[in-house]
């Protein structure tokens, strides 16, 4: 599903390049559910980003889905993006004047892969699976930042990704409202078998996911398998708060 061969990314600093990213190389299968680690500054996001075809590194290859993202120009990246990504952004990066059922609803609607019915009940269904479905109509500025990442979250799940990246997806969620979407996380990646591919510095979670890869200054420093793709922990059935 994933293939990166000697991914670096460099900006420059002054009258200095500074190197974020150093010749990092790994595979991804296809269901698999992978953690990626490491200290602040590591370059964590920055790998994350160039994963999903969002930014381009200045050396080194990245293949999504057997697509070559260094053959696409940008607008062919967002296509492929709409198709077969999902994104969740630490930041949430919602829309401030639509509501959270509507929010939902904009990558199915930017796809055409279903009706305005179709997408306001998979997006109410979705909303709901998170908790949130005395919320739908609420605006971004309406909800506490929990209640923003759990929009940004089913925004994410709601074109049935093959592939998702989530920066920090419980960072901003207290215990309870974590653990749900660490059961809708499991969930998706075993009953569908989408692969997740996720930022994070809760050592929980990162034990929870099939393989843990560390950073440090950039350099991938520890790949551990912890269980095979298929083998994901039972999780309960997800309920409405």
């Amino acid at each position: 599903m994933l293939v990166a061969r000697g991914l670096t990314k460099s900006y420059q600093s002054g009258t200095s390049p500074l190197t974020v990213l150093h010749d990092v190389t790994f595979d991804v299968p296809q269901g698999a559910f992978v953690s990626i680690v490491g200290p602040s500054g590591s370059g964590k996001t920055t790998l994350l980003g160039l994963l999903a075809g969002l930014d381009t590194p200045s050396a080194g290859t990245v293949s999504l889905d057997g697509t070559d993202l260094g053959s696409l120009n940008e607008d062919q990246r967002a296509v492929l993006r709409g198709q077969k990504v999902g994104f969740v952004f630490q930041s949430f990066q919602l829309i401030p004047t639509l509501t959270a059922l509507e929010n939902v609803q904009v990558p199915l609607e930017l796809s055409g892969a279903a009706t305005a019915r179709e997408a306001g009940e998979r997006a109410h269904d979705l909303l709901a699976r998170v908790g949130l479905s005395d919320r739908t109509h609420h605006f971004p500025q309406q909800l506490s930042g929990g209640e923003q990442q759990r929009v940004a979250l089913a925004r994410a799940f709601v074109n049935d990704p093959r592939i998702l990246f989530a920066d920090e997806p419980t960072g901003n969620l207290d215990g309870a409202t974590g653990e749900r979407i660490v059961e809708l996380l499991e969930s998706l990646n075993r009953e569908r078998g989408c692969t997740i591919v996720l930022v994070t510095h809760d050592a929980a979670l990162a034990a929870r996911t099939q393989r843990t890869i560390r950073l440090r200054d950039g350099l991938v420093v520890d790949d551990v398998q912890h269980r095979a793709a298929g083998s994901a922990m039972p999780a309960a059935p997800i309920v409405d708060a």
